[in-house]
């Protein structure tokens, strides 16, 4: 992570990241949250994905995912990583939709995306990004709880 950093030390431990920089960080992640509302209930689900072109691309069998989806399209999809020194957290909010003509689904089975874990997942799903947004953090040991802290 210390090669996206690219900021000195006087913009201080937070960096807005651009949409290049967010889009760099999702191609190099393989694992992500989906999140999903519909009514009163939020749910999180962890998903392996890949980036094809300007979307993001999962495989999900059928079930809570694939109806929440067909419900509620608007989600939200989170990916971060860490080391001792840096961290950085991107959020991708768009619409979800199931893959469902030949073509789209022979496409998305040439992008080499398989499951983690041994089921049988046979829906493709593409989320749409429409807003694209990150943040960096320099981690370090925090600051003295008394005394003045700069603002």
């Amino acid at each position: 992570m210390g090669q996206y950093w690219g900021m000195d030390n006087s913009q201080g431990p937070v960096l807005s990241l651009t949409v290049a920089q967010c889009w760099s960080r999702l191609h190099d992640q393989k694992v992500g949250r989906l999140i999903t509302h519909v009514g009163d209930v939020i749910d999180v689900f962890p998903v392996n994905y890949v980036v094809d072109r300007d979307r993001l691309v999962f495989r999900t069998a059928e079930g809570s995912k694939l109806l929440e989806l067909t419900i509620n399209d608007e989600v939200i999809f989170e990916v971060d990583d860490h080391t001792d020194t840096d961290a950085w957290s991107v959020i991708v909010r768009g619409s979800a939709r199931r893959l469902e003509t030949d073509d789209e689904v022979q496409h998305a089975d040439s992008l080499g995306l398989e499951p983690w874990i041994p089921t049988l997942k046979h829906n493709y799903v593409s989320i749409a990004p429409h807003e694209v947004t990150g943040r960096a953090f320099r981690r370090a040991e925090e600051p003295p709880r008394d005394g003045v802290q700069p603002y």
